[in-house]
């Protein structure tokens, strides 16, 4: 069986490419990075990016399933425009070649910050509406590539959408891969800070567990169905904590109420915007990380047999790796 996927040089891309090879597919990838090396036999190399209409056709053709996981994550971008052209109009032009290649499933990866926040502490599931405003573009325009996908299961074109939650473990350490890097630089003593009082809950999960998902997605998932791809809930104090424990590093850790962060954000946004130089955290975000986001995995357990590690041992195998690596 033949797999296109794109984002397969990010966090989740690359471990799930390696996966599918495991697995005897061979792996059609699309790829903007002109030196990308490619090591396996299995995988053929499509040079070019969501907007190639006619790369994206051949890449497609003579595939059976496809993967579409590239997305535009970042921050802040001098483009205003980026942000909709590559998660809105880039998906559609992977669905549109999908449908007429008569492509037997695709598997789309949203993320869990489509859904709402937890007003009342309540464990959000797939079943909630989605905020009447988002606040982050990364957000709306998801929500808006989510839409697409219906739109296109009603055409006839078999696809399921994953909505991952907040995703860590080794690998590329990217974007994509904030927690980890958070988790790496409170273990070498360079990460001092919880966010407000420590009380806001947010959802972690395992590497491995969303890998695992995609491939039950693929494999198990109802056409225009959605499923959290979820780990744990836990708060910050609490994930700290975890992080003192297993590293055997306890640091003093500082609160930084949200009125610092957001003028923190501020300042990182005036830069930006005046000067070009990348934000570290924007206002928009410093507010979507002071919410409370519960989620319910049950849908993706019940329907797929989706299945999470202990978010311990998960942190365990993560901190392992950072100090070897």
């Amino acid at each position: 069986m033949k797999c296109f996927v794109t984002g397969a040089t990010g966090f989740i891309g690359q471990r799930l490419v390696e996966t599918l090879i495991d697995k005897g597919y061979d792996v059609h990838v699309l790829v903007r990075n002109r030196n990308f090396q490619n090591q396996h036999q299995q995988i053929k190399v499509f040079q070019g990016d969501l907007f190639d209409v006619e790369v994206i056709n051949n890449a497609i053709q003579g595939c059976d399933v496809v993967f579409h996981m590239a997305a535009y994550a970042n921050l802040w971008s001098k483009d205003k425009t980026l942000a909709y052209r590559t998660n809105v109009e880039g998906t559609e032009n992977v669905l549109k070649a999908a449908l007429k290649n008569k492509i037997m499933k695709a598997v789309f990866t949203s993320s869990a910050g489509t859904l709402p926040p937890s007003e009342n502490m309540e464990l959000v599931d797939e079943t909630f509406p989605p905020p009447k405003v988002y606040l982050t573009e990364y957000e709306t325009t998801k929500r808006q590539a989510e839409q697409i996908c219906m739109d296109y299961a009603k055409k006839g074109l078999n696809i399921v959408i994953v909505n991952p939650s907040r995703v860590f473990g080794p690998g590329l350490l990217n974007k994509s891969n904030s927690v980890t890097i958070l988790i790496k630089k409170y273990v070498e003593g360079k990460w001092r800070i919880i966010p407000g009082n420590g009380s806001q809950v947010g959802n972690y999960v395992f590497i491995d567990d969303v890998i695992s998902g995609h491939i039950l997605a693929l494999e198990k998932g109802s056409i225009g169905e959605k499923y959290i791809l979820g780990g744990e809930n836990i708060s910050y104090a609490e994930l700290f904590g975890l992080l003192a424990e297993i590293s055997g590093k306890k640091y003093k850790m500082v609160h930084l109420p949200l009125s610092l962060m957001m003028l923190v954000g501020k300042l990182e946004l005036f830069l930006a915007e005046n000067f070009g130089k990348k934000p570290l955290i924007t206002p928009p975000w410093v507010r979507r990380y002071h919410q409370n986001r519960l989620l319910s995995n049950k849908k993706a357990e019940n329907q797929l047999g989706y299945q999470i590690l202990p978010l311990k041992t998960g942190l365990e195998e993560t901190i392992n790796w950072i100090k070897k690596k």
